[in-house]
């Protein structure tokens, strides 16, 4: 088969029907405005391209959240900045369904201050059963006291081990990397496996990090209730406290409270029975889910 290479047809060119093509055709003007035409689609599709990144980067900022709650009249349900319906469809949950005035406690553990066990007498005195979310260096640094978490028949879900903002962890392994990497060390140091509850760190969240956890066995577990207990150098007093968690208890309540509070450490007994007095039981998260 003969090659026909581009330069022998326009060589041809001028001859064809007895024309003058180079008389015919300005080739000076015609080259380069070729030349402007092909520079300009390839940077339309250069514009094109990044304008899809920045619209797929923007996309995914606006998918991420931070886990907020709105209250209305006291005793009542808050509304969470997604519905437990849309929540659902991902295992994640921050409020039971229905009516009945059952509580479910969860504590979030990123070191030990020596506050927990205090947390654990109360608990144990009135058969409550919680769930504590904890991080690698809990694990590392306070295995004793996981072990007694497992004992006394509470629930130890994944806080992740460093605590980052997952939102931003857009890539399964590097998930997947968080989660397994405290299953691991939660198993060396008990001897059990780890529940398959997952709480985000703050609260940060995105619909494909439910996506994941989901996709790795786990349910998401935000809260209904919660106050400012984490600040060390600004600790509520005990009647700041009572005020917020007895004045927006509800029923199905999800409450989140800190290991770390001196005030959590204090009140914890009086708590329970204040809630106790209201009315209200202590379910483990498993009921939630059954």
């Amino acid at each position: 088969m003969k090659t026909i290479y581009v330069k022998d047809i326009f060589r041809k060119v001028p001859h064809m029907g007895g024309i003058k093509w180079k008389k015919c055709i300005p080739w000076k003007q015609v080259v380069p405005t070729f030349l402007f035409l092909g520079a300009m689609f390839l940077l339309g599709r250069s514009a094109g391209e990044i304008m899809g990144e920045l619209q797929q980067t923007a996309a995914a900022v606006q998918e991420s959240e931070n886990w907020g709650l709105g209250f209305g009249q006291e005793g009542q349900k808050p509304t969470g900045n997604a519905s437990a319906a849309e929540l659902k469809k991902y295992d994640a949950y921050f409020c039971a369904e229905g009516d009945e005035k059952v509580i479910y406690l969860t504590f979030d553990c990123g070191y030990e201050n020596g506050n927990t066990e205090p947390i654990l007498d109360a608990l144990k005195k009135h058969n409550a059963p919680a769930t504590f979310f904890v991080v690698g260096h809990f694990l590392e640094s306070a295995p004793d006291i996981v072990k007694r978490m497992v004992e006394d028949g509470h629930t130890v879900g994944n806080h992740t081990y460093h605590h980052p903002d997952m939102s931003k962890i857009s890539d399964k392994a590097s998930f997947q990397k968080e989660m397994d990497d405290v299953a691991s060390l939660f198993r060396e140091v008990t001897g059990a496996e780890l529940s398959m509850y997952y709480r985000p760190p703050q609260g940060k969240y995105s619909t494909t990090n439910l996506q994941m956890a989901k996709d790795l066995g786990y349910s998401t577990f935000f809260w209904s209730l919660a106050y400012v207990d984490w600040n060390q150098d600004s600790q509520p007093s005990h009647e700041e406290a009572f005020e917020k968690l007895t004045g927006r208890i509800h029923p199905g309540a999800i409450v989140l409270l800190h290991s770390t509070s001196k005030t959590n450490g204090e009140i914890m007994d009086e708590l329970l029975t204040k809630w106790e007095e209201m009315g209200y039981s202590f379910k483990p998260l498993s009921d939630l889910l059954n």
